[in-house]
This record gives structure tokens, C-alpha cells and sequence, in this order.
């Protein structure tokens, strides 16, 4: 059965940056990548709703599901900025779900732009980015996960404190 690696955080903060350096590290196991932009734009989900976002982030707890006994590994990289859907994840995969909240400075987000998103918020052309300028905040999960500050730490030391959490030797 799959360790689901479940990486969380706002625009900008290197969820498909570190899944992808995770991933590299762990070549030798059968892993899988599920990014959120690209599972949402295969399913043609562009609105960033509540009901939406549940809808999305439900299907890729689903997706997971059909998946865990394929791979050692199931790396997750989702904004899923809702703590239901994250608890419901940690109740269906249990000791095998791995929470990792990444997160920097609204500012640093900003300085990043890699989507150039924040750009476009201030432009007024997105009006609903998360953690900027939408309705819809970031929830704090109630259950264990590890927080990364991504402001602060290299992607080598994200990488390995994210390993050591999952329990892997890097």
C-alpha cells in the first residue's frame, strides 16, 4: 500500500517544485505525481468555488484510492486550502497519509509569481486566488501533518525534512 505524500499550500510555494524533487529521490520505488492544476484542467474544473474545490479535491482522494496498491508512493501536490477534504484524506488512508503544509510569506509568493497568478490578482483579471484575494482561506488542519517555511529553508532542506517525515532515508 502507497505512503500518500500530500503536499498543501498556497500559489507559489513549491508543491510541484518539491513533488518533483521528491519524486527524483525516490525513482528506485514505483511513485506517482497527481498535480492539482493539471488533474483539475483533465477534468475541465477551471472555477475555483468551495463546492468546486471539494469536488476536485474529492476526485483525486478517489483517484488515489484506485491507485495505492499500484505504487510504493503517491505524491500529491494540491492548494487544497479546505481542512475537510484534507481530515477526510487522513481518515481514508490513516497511518499511510503524510500531510505536509508548505508555506512562505504572502510577499515571497508574490516575489515568486511562478504562474504569474499574483500578477494577474492585482491586475483584478483573478479574483479569487487563494490567500490573496478570495473569499476561501487557508484552514488549519486539526490533525498531525509537518509545516515547511519554504521562505527559509533551501528545496534541499524542504526535501529532506519532508523525507525524514515520511520516514525515508534520502
Amino acid at each position: 500500500m502507497a505512503k500518500v505524500i500530500w503536499l498543501t499550500g498556497l500559489s507559489g510555494v513549491g508543491k510541484s517544485t518539491l513533488s518533483k524533487r521528491i519524486y527524483k529521490i525516490l525513482k528506485k520505488k514505483k511513485c506517482l505525481i497527481i498535480d492539482g492544476d493539471i488533474f483539475r484542467k483533465r477534468d475541465k474544473q477551471f472555477s475555483f468555488t468551495k463546492k468546486n474545490i471539494v469536488k476536485n479535491n474529492l476526485k483525486i482522494i478517489n483517484y488515489c484510492k484506485k491507485k495505492i496498491n499500484k505504487y510504493d508512493f503517491i505524491i500529491v501536490s494540491v492548494i487544497s486550502p479546505l481542512k475537510k477534504t484534507r481530515s477526510f484524506a487522513n481518515k481514508i488512508f490513516r497511518e499511510n497519509y503524510f500531510e505536509i503544509y508548505l508555506f512562505a510569506t504572502v510577499k515571497t509568493l508574490i516575489k515568486r509569481d511562478t504562474k504569474g497568478l499574483y500578477n494577474l490578482a492585482k491586475k483584478k483579471i483573478i479574483k479569487n486566488l487563494i490567500g490573496f484575494n478570495s473569499k476561501i482561506f487557508y484552514e488549519k488542519s486539526s490533525h498531525k501533518h509537518l509545516r515547511v517555511n519554504t521562505k527559509i529553508l533551501s528545496q534541499k532542506q524542504c526535501t529532506n525534512k519532508i523525507l525524514k517525515f515520511i520516514k525515508v532515508e534520502n
